[in-house]
């Protein structure tokens, strides 16, 4: 009883170690990170991230996560805010509590009704992105064509 040093439990067995797909990082609410975040495997953020998210997995944006900047990933889920460019190679799944606005090039889109939408979206006819130029994020103004100058030059030359 005492004496034994031997464990013949069944838990004592097992293999308790987990697999790398099998693990899901965690960014709780009330936290923030800038700079870059890279993961090899699922990551949550249901805090802030502001700047580059690169993920070789899923990325879910949980209803009180945010993330401001540029994000690639195999799939996503946003059910929180997201501004930035976002590049998923196959599915990007927007929740209805979602609000995005930005640059998307996605595989595959489900957005579902009452999302918030804001987006220049480009889709590869195969369901695969495999690279976008996420160097130049900055968008012309929408509300001024942009030869509105060359035209204001010439009405006035």
């Amino acid at each position: 009883m005492f004496g034994s040093k031997s464990n013949n439990s069944p838990m004592a067995n097992k293999n308790l170690a987990t697999t790398p797909s099998a693990s899901i990082n965690t960014l709780v609410k009330g936290t923030v990170v800038e700079g870059t975040v890279v993961s090899e495997n699922d990551i949550r953020i249901d805090g802030t991230i502001k700047g580059t998210l690169n993920c070789n997995a899923k990325v879910i944006i949980g209803p009180t996560g945010y993330i401001d900047g540029q994000v690639r990933c195999t799939n996503a889920v946003i059910e929180g805010r997201f501004t930035g460019t976002l590049q998923v190679a196959e599915l990007l799944s927007v929740r209805e509590t979602a609000e995005i606005s930005g640059e998307i090039a996605t595989g595959k889109l489900v957005v579902q009704s009452g999302a918030v939408f804001n987006v220049s979206c480009a889709m590869d006819s195969s369901g695969m992105v495999r690279n976008m130029n996420m160097t130049n994020t900055a968008k012309p103004n929408a509300s001024v064509p942009q030869n509105a100058g060359e035209k204001a030059k010439q009405a006035v030359g």
